[in-house]
């Protein structure tokens, strides 16, 4: 426990009848500040959980700290232990009760009244931190290799011009909203923008597709440790990213 001295000088001047009296006095406070250990006291990813209910959120496989200094622990923490896990809770709670709530992901999507608003912001946000999550590593291969590389290689020319274009459209998009790496109709890899908890899988969208990669570009996800350096984030995704959970996905998504 520490003390802060607060120095507090009072001067009172008599104006209205021309004379000037002061008092001069020293008021000490104790104000508590949290330890070094408090401040970065961190939980466990695995003490996690959100009710139960048709869906449960992905695994993290390391600790809140394990990303730094690309994403902050504390920003870890509060995207995941809270953000996440609300969206997932609320989406449960959204869904019980109706044709949707024991249906696969996808099949919601595509009954998806969009005029509902509680139903399309909790699926949207749910399903976007759990692919954003999933696709998070402490020990990244820095490129994808096989299949996904190929198609990278086909579809943009090369890995480097891959990642120039998406980081151009993570640095246009305004406002919160996410950046994808999607596999369309024709088997394509596609890269596109949405805004707030929308994403490609969504009736109605512009360029729709099967996600594989997501960049979350909501301030809650960065501002802690970036700021407003956006494109500093975006820069630094490049170097957690699990290019090997990215090919599963995208080997999924070819395949169906």
């Amino acid at each position: 426990m520490k003390k802060i001295l607060i120095f507090l000088f009072c001067s009172i001047f008599a104006l209205s009848i021309g004379s000037c009296k002061r008092k001069k006095y020293t008021e000490v406070v104790e104000v508590p500040l949290p330890s070094v250990e408090e401040k970065l006291a961190l939980g466990a990813p695995e003490d996690v959980k959100a009710e139960p209910g048709s869906f449960e959120i992905t695994e993290l496989k390391f600790g809140y700290d394990a990303l730094a200094p690309n994403i902050d622990p504390q920003t870890m923490e509060i995207h995941y232990s809270k953000q996440y896990v609300s969206f997932t809770t609320n989406l449960n709670k959204a869904l019980a009760g109706t044709e949707s709530q024991n249906s696969p992901i996808e099949d919601v999507f595509k009954k998806l009244d969009l005029s509902n608003t509680e139903i399309k912001n909790n699926l949207g946000g749910y399903y976007n931190h759990t692919l954003y999550f999933d696709v998070l590593t402490p020990k990244s291969s820095g490129k994808p290799t096989d299949t996904l590389a190929s198609a990278i290689d086909k579809d943009f020319g090369s890995f480097e011009e891959f990642k120039t274009q998406f980081k151009e459209a993570a640095s246009k998009q305004f406002g919160s909203g996410w950046t994808w790496l999607i596999v369309d109709k024709e088997g394509k890899l596609q890269i596109t923008n949405t805004q707030n908890q929308d994403n490609p899988m969504m009736p109605g969208t512009k360029i729709a597709g099967t996600p594989i990669l997501a960049l979350d570009l909501w301030e809650h996800a960065y501002y802690l440790n970036y700021q407003n350096n956006r494109k500093k984030y975006i820069d630094n995704f490049f170097k957690i990213i699990n290019w090997k959970k990215v090919g599963d996905k995208f080997d999924e998504a070819i395949s169906k």
